[in-house]
């Protein structure tokens, strides 16, 4: 029987009605009801087309056709959990190991970068057999309640923060304590973490771990100053914890010149626990941790099984590996560099004539455009953000949405597949919306006076 077909109308009482409102729409005023993808395109009830440049999570395309062979294939031969022998998980698991360093030689699969997270939590208290967790201000790692223990972004607007619970500030060298002026920014705010160490220390209690996005992403598109991860792992080891490197917005290439954005950060670094998710599936529902040997075999000598009824399923693993063909393949890496600069380097154009324009920052696909009030000052410009998105999804049918503290960092995280006339249509879009806005303003100002 075919799935009855609903007006727009219709879908979205439906939703009010039966879904929980607290699982917010994309421009909940006037929402776009999407039926069917392709590629870095989505399309309306209606057949316009609108250019995705938020969906990180269909990380080779939505609809690849290659995924969706594999997937199909796999479905009509066999889906199972995993506790019976398979090829497919070990084929995938290996093959998820020639990307990491060799020290990163076992694999749990699971469903959803939360459930990655969570289990990141358990290993890391398994193995150290101490409680508390550092984590950087603004973070996010998950909708578990494990997880929004220790994200700042989440703890903060509910119950607070654990005394478990421990925040370093966010290295955030365009805002934060530590700017670009700073000699030494990586090293300053790996320091923070240490004096957050003795201070936990100082109370009699112990770190299990130290949590943070490879690239932070809620926090405003930040991309780590050298020399910080690096130190921070040397600190927190040195007091007994573990470095877990959430890499469930970043992972897979999406930097270009490396496959996990932790490897920016420099060849001989290495966290001890590596979480994945949204992009691993291309949609599906896949998730991953990788650890060390050693780990893990201290959560295998508890006595408790770990099991995961559809983590590492025969189908998930399929489609896990045709995305890392596509990633190959296609050369996606290759075009985060290329299209990335790209970007980059017309965002930085753009800049030199909008005030507006306080920062410009990013590596491969993963860009963030701040926009501020007052430069000197770099008063976020919250509403102003929140107005390009609008206007850009009204007027030119382009997806984009906001991040960072204060809303006012317009990021961009499309599908690999996003090309360079994508990158320039949306460059020439904000120019002709920051331009009207700065006439709008000069009106204003004269009717002032």
């Amino acid at each position: 029987m075919a799935l009855e077909k609903l007006r727009k109308e219709e879908t979205l009482a439906m939703r009010k009605r039966l879904i929980g409102q607290s699982l917010r729409l994309f421009y909940s005023e006037d929402p776009v009801k999407i039926v069917r993808a392709r590629g870095q395109y989505l399309f309306d009830e209606s057949g316009k087309r609108y250019l995705d440049c938020i969906s990180n999570v269909h990380h080779v395309g939505h609809c690849h056709p290659r995924i969706t062979k594999a997937a199909a294939a796999q479905m009509e031969l066999l889906n199972t959990n995993s506790r019976f022998l398979h090829d497919n998980i070990v084929l995938y698991a290996d093959r998820l190991a020639a990307t990491l360093p060799e020290r990163l030689c076992v694999f749990y699969f699971v469903n959803s970068g939360s459930e990655a997270n969570d289990l990141a939590l358990r290993l890391s208290r398994q193995y150290t057999q101490h409680e508390d967790v550092i984590v950087i201000d603004h973070a996010y790692h998950g909708h578990l309640m494990s997880l929004i223990d220790i994200s700042p972004y989440k703890f903060r607007k509910l119950a607070g923060q654990k005394e478990w619970v421990h925040v370093a500030p966010l290295p955030d060298t365009y805002r934060g304590i530590y700017q670009e002026g700073h000699p030494n920014p990586g090293q300053a705010y790996a320091d923070t973490v240490k004096d957050l160490i003795e201070e936990v220390h100082s109370k009699g209690r112990k770190i299990s771990a130290f949590f943070a996005e490879s690239l932070p992403s809620v926090g405003g598109q930040i991309i780590l100053p050298q020399g910080y991860s690096k130190k921070v792992a040397e600190y927190v080891r040195s007091a007994g914890g573990v470095f877990v490197a959430d890499e469930v917005q970043t992972g897979f290439g999406r930097v270009g010149n490396h496959f996990w954005a932790f490897q920016l950060q420099g060849e001989d670094f290495c966290p001890d626990i590596v979480t994945m998710g949204k992009p691993m599936g291309n949609g599906h529902p896949l998730a991953c941790v990788a650890t060390t040997a050693e780990i893990a075999r201290a959560f295998t000598d508890n006595g408790v099984e770990y099991f995961n009824t559809f983590g590492g399923n025969p189908v998930s693993c399929a489609i896990g590996m045709a995305v890392l063909d596509v990633i190959e393949e296609e050369d996606l890496r290759g075009n985060a560099i290329r299209v990335g600069a790209h970007l980059k380097d017309l965002l930085a154009k753009l800049q030199t004539r909008h005030e507006i324009i306080g920062d410009i920052r990013g590596v491969g696909l993963f860009v963030g455009l701040e926009l501020v009030t007052d430069k000197e000052k770099k008063t976020p410009a919250t509403e102003r953000a929140a107005w390009v998105v609008k206007r850009l999804k009204e007027e030119h049918q382009i997806c984009v949405s906001t991040d960072g503290p204060w809303e006012s960092v317009v990021k961009f995280k499309p599908p690999m597949c996003f090309s360079m006339e994508d990158a320039e249509l949306v460059v020439q879009c904000i120019d002709g919306i920051l331009t009207d806005m700065k006439a709008n303003d000069l009106k204003l100002e004269k009717e002032d006076i």
